[in-house]
């Protein structure tokens, strides 16, 4: 452990951009790597990201590294998670529905479930993971050769612990939630409170690296996780990144909004299929001077995390040029759900510092959700609609690519098995497996195509959802609502009324999926 990492686990005793990154063995000394045949793998997750949030879907927020792996691979338009964090994060890390796994309602223990850790270090890979976790177990115990990282829900960017000596005053924390717990192997810090230079964003990058430099001379593949909480509440940013945003947002909600879709439909990421559905945020002309400036404020630290998460992205692809290994890197890109519309306020002082935690709300999330309906938590698209690009020059024959295919995180498992040549056990820990939901994505990185025999199932809070090629059937606590996908993937023409045969026949499907998979209703 280098003096800087040691110093953040040790000197204080109060103690995901989904990204699949498929190298050639990254697990050896560098002269020998592009002679394994198995590649490596990095998994990086953004928490809370809205649909347009990045350049490469429409942002006018500078993200040239996630920009310049959508140049050189594929977006995919129709990537879906559950609208939850936890939930989220348990069906990538599982293969399976979080509700069959025990995580559909709290952030609690995995049942009857095995992890891509475990699965990965059978097929001979080092597995590390990363960042945030968002349960109540260990990952160190679940497979993973490492794991260092929250392994609770949010914290604070600055602090997470206690306040120290030069702190300006007390960190911002969810009284109710603290302390976080982080883990640092089968360590566990409760609290852990970081050296004054700490930021979670930049300091969980430096872990990853840190723990990659381990295994530059292993012969063995490594699977990297890396998991970050930004741009999740409490809006907290270095002070020089949100400088870069100052006034860039004083033409408010619809300048910003229709200037995003107009980029999506002039790209050509989003076609008539994605009319824009109404905004809901209010008319900008009609706040008042205070509320204008507090809104700007919001934004401008939303943006500066989304910048530096980008900049730290770009850390690790520079790690992986540096050693010739980015061409063969399988990337991925994702978020555990769409932008959030939640209410939080603790502390003092201005936000974006240490000591105010403070959220988006509910204007700014749905321009960052734009094309699309609702928020985090909704089964509507704008909760389960996420940005997911792929890049892997040495596999996918052209970049740049549009690719229109229905997909749901319980593919991920699939894709990382086949791609790995790991194998999925039908038995963990004593406990018969459910065969994994998904399907792998590896075909429609060769340019092919994809089956898929079931519909994708949805059930968070009072969402509903159930999606097939033609339709998706959603709720939000009492009435269904029917939309035509083919026509209509931002939800903008409700069809139940003149279809009530789809309806019906959706619905039973939905009810007979939720009562095999326990669902209580």
């Amino acid at each position: 452990m280098n003096s800087r990492l040691l110093l953040e686990y040790c000197v204080y005793p109060v103690t995901l951009l989904f990204v699949a990154s498929m190298l050639v063995g990254c697990g050896q000394a560098s002269g020998d790597r592009n002679e394994s045949p198995r590649p490596n793998i990095v998994f990086i997750l953004a928490d809370d990201l809205g649909y347009s949030d990045i350049g490469a879907y429409g942002s006018e927020i500078e993200t040239p590294n996630l920009d310049r792996l959508a140049d050189n691979g594929i977006r995919f338009t129709q990537m879906h998670n559950t609208s939850k964090c936890f939930p989220s994060r348990a069906v990538l890390l599982t293969g399976q529905y979080a509700q069959r796994v025990g995580m559909s309602e709290s952030p609690g223990d995995f049942e009857q479930a095995v992890m891509f850790g475990e699965v990965l270090s059978g097929a001979d890979y080092t597995t590390i993971f990363v960042g945030k976790h968002h349960s109540t177990d260990n990952p160190y115990e679940w497979g993973f050769d490492h794991y260092w990282g929250l392994r609770d829900g949010a914290a604070n960017y600055f602090n997470p612990g206690e306040q120290r000596p030069g702190d300006p005053g007390p960190p911002a924390q969810k009284q109710g939630f603290y302390p976080r717990i982080f883990a640092f192997d089968d360590s566990l810090a409760e609290p852990y409170t970081p050296p004054e230079d700490y930021y979670g964003t930049d300091s969980w990058t430096d872990w990853a690296l840190e723990l990659l430099g381990r295994y530059e001379e292993d012969p063995r593949p490594f699977m990297l996780y890396l998991s970050y909480q930004a741009p999740h509440d409490p809006l907290q940013a270095p002070r020089e990144d949100i400088e870069k945003y100052e006034g860039v947002y004083d033409v408010g909600y619809e300048a910003i909004a229709r200037a995003r879709y107009e980029r999506q439909r002039r790209m050509g990421l989003l076609d008539e299929r994605y009319p824009r559905s109404k905004p809901t945020h209010r008319p900008w002309s009609d706040l008042d001077d205070s509320t204008k400036a507090d809104q700007l404020r919001r934004m401008q630290v939303y943006a500066a995390m989304i910048d530096r998460l980008d900049q730290n992205i770009g850390r690790l692809l520079d790690y992986l040029e540096e050693r010739g290994e980015l061409d063969n890197t399988l990337l991925m890109f994702a978020s555990d759900n769409g932008a959030s519309s939640e209410v939080v306020q603790i502390g003092e002082g201005p936000i974006g510092s240490m000591t105010r935690w403070a959220s988006l709300k509910e204007d700014w999330a749905n321009v960052a959700n734009t094309p699309f309906r609702f928020y985090k938590n909704y089964s509507h698209e704008g909760g389960t609609a996420t940005p997911f690009i792929v890049h892997w020059p040495e596999v996918i024959s052209e970049g740049g690519q549009i690719d229109h295919s229905l997909l749901h995180f319980i593919d991920i498992m699939p894709t990382l098995v086949e791609v790995s040549g790991a194998d999925y056990p039908d038995e963990y820990r004593g406990e018969s497996m459910h065969p994994m939901e998904g399907v792998s994505l590896l075909p429609l990185l060769k340019g092919d195509s994809i089956e898929r025999e079931q519909p994708l199932y949805y059930e968070w809070n009072s969402g509903r959802a159930i999606q097939t090629g033609k339709w998706k059937l959603v709720r939000w606590e009492d009435d269904w609502e029917l939309y035509d996908r083919q026509t209509d993937r931002t939800e903008t023409t409700n069809l139940a009324e003149q279809h009530p045969d789809v309806v019906d026949r959706l619905a039973s499907q939905w009810q007979e999926w939720a009562g095999e998979i326990g669902v209580e209703e």
